[in-house]
């Protein structure tokens, strides 16, 4: 006789950008996720994306609450672009808010959940529910007395949720020391467990994300960065991105004549990432600046993140070059967003630059410079930002160009070295007491390229490269 081979775990999706793919397709179906923190770190706002996601995707909610009433929770979200009252009114979402001190939960002997599981039945009939939400468990523990009836009673209420088939989400508050929760109901009442932690280093708030356990389904189980935006969650997955990025033999020119002549095909793989490197004043940014000018007179949409400049001020210092920026601004092809890295986390910037992603849909993206990132991160967090912004931009098909500082660079260049397709580097040369500029290809992956260190000059009508041994 055969073997028989179970059925893999179903999946509910959480609605939560990157979260999925962490648990290779969400919460899982019919059963209870926990969710795990401290003040402050996101529960709520989690629980209820994945609510409001199922009511989008026709699965109506109640979400029974011990703190927060429904006003109240609906003024919280209200910035997110949640209506809850418009949700209540057409009857896919039941608020109900137990005030367990002013009402017992039961009304015979110890304490139990007979009260709380009728009023739960009720909530989940009126609209048909296929998703619960839980907030918080500890008040609702603070209720129930000793660990033998704490067991007992929320064994029967996880009981009676996955018995009728309702994805439940639960929150609770974070344990002490390696304690996931202050009961240790990780070990016995939940399929699925999630930490969510929001600590402060170097003066930066820093959110992450584990998934420690989920039953019958594999996972990721690292630590991900998260971030609590205008969207809401955002999780990052590094396992969602990969080497499948798609590759095309088309070319995008450099926007460089004399740079486009020194490479075999007369510019980059269109999807490829680029980085010039060079010391401060050796004309990164005038390269950068050259290759959007020339993206956007194709008719592309590019997107510059300027770390160290202006908007206004890139524009006006291009112009001395010849490179009017603004017409493609005004123009509607070009974005230029200004932030100093010191502002937010690297889990901050790294959204942000996803939503500006997602927003203009850019066939080609300059950050300008990386090496701004170093002081706001240790080296291996930075090289886990670089390493997901140049796989996510290679997902997209974007053609990518990075600048770098030299003088700093060991930190950047080492550790995104493996995911650049070319290098770049622009030097300043000191000789008879006259300053000028040289640029070398270190390497243009896939294709043929100079090894001539040739020089260069910034003139009013754009960069020039200049003739072998020329200076």
């Amino acid at each position: 006789m055969p073997e028989t081979v179970p059925a893999p775990l179903a999946h509910a999706p959480s609605g939560i950008a990157g979260f999925d793919a962490v648990t290779n397709g969400g919460l899982p179906r019919g059963r209870t996720t926990l969710v795990a923190g401290g003040p402050g770190c996101g529960k709520t706002l989690f629980l209820l994306e994945t609510l409001i996601h199922g009511i989008e995707q026709g699965e109506p909610a109640v979400l029974v609450t011990f703190e927060e009433t429904s006003e109240e929770l609906a003024a919280n979200v209200a910035s997110l672009g949640w209506d809850l009252d418009a949700l209540i009114a057409s009857r896919s979402l039941v608020i109900e808010h137990v005030d367990v001190g002013a009402e017992p939960l039961g009304t015979s002997g110890d304490y139990d959940l007979e009260a709380l599981l009728i009023r739960l039945r009720l909530a989940v009939e009126e609209v048909g529910a296929r998703r619960v939400g839980i907030d918080t468990l500890e008040v609702l523990i603070s209720s129930l007395g000793g660990d033998a009836r704490l067991r007992a009673e929320l064994r029967r209420l996880f009981g009676w949720l996955r018995a009728r088939d309702l994805t439940t989400v639960v929150t609770a508050e974070r344990g002490d020391g390696a304690a996931l929760t202050r009961n240790g109901l990780e070990e016995y009442v939940a399929d699925c467990v999630v930490t969510l932690d929001h600590r402060v280093l170097d003066q930066l708030a820093v959110r992450r994300l584990r998934v420690v356990k989920m039953r019958g389904s594999g996972h990721g189980t690292n630590e991900y960065p998260f971030t609590i935006g205008e969207r809401g969650f955002s999780v990052v997955p590094v396992e969602s991105f990969g080497l499948t990025h798609r590759v095309t033999s088309e070319v995008v020119p450099t926007g460089v004549a004399g740079l486009d002549a020194m490479i075999g095909r007369s510019g980059w793989y269109r999807g490829s990432t680029t980085m010039i490197s060079g010391a401060s004043g050796s004309g990164k940014t005038s390269f950068a600046a050259a290759f959007v000018d020339a993206a956007c007179a194709r008719g592309e949409r590019a997107l510059y993140l300027a770390f160290e400049e202006s908007a206004a001020q890139l524009v006006r210092n291009m112009a001395s070059l010849g490179i009017g920026l603004q017409r493609w601004i005004d123009a509607g092809l070009l974005v230029v967003h200004s932030s100093r890295p010191t502002q937010a986390s690297l889990e901050r910037h790294l959204t942000l630059i996803y939503e500006r992603v997602e927003a203009h849909d850019p066939a080609v993206v300059v950050a300008d410079p990386i090496t701004d990132f170093t002081g706001i991160g240790a080296t291996g967090d930075v090289k886990a930002l670089l390493m997901r912004i140049v796989d996510y931009l290679k997902g997209r098909h974007a053609t990518t160009l990075f600048t770098s500082l030299e003088d700093r660079r060991d930190s950047e260049e080492q550790a995104v070295s493996s995911l650049i397709d070319n290098f770049v580097h622009l030097r300043n040369v000191e000789r008879d007491r006259l300053r000028s500029r040289a640029l070398f290809i270190q390497k243009a992956r896939g294709m043929s390229h100079s090894h001539e260190v040739r020089g260069f000059r910034l003139g009013d009508d754009g960069i020039h490269i200049l003739p072998p041994g020329a200076e």
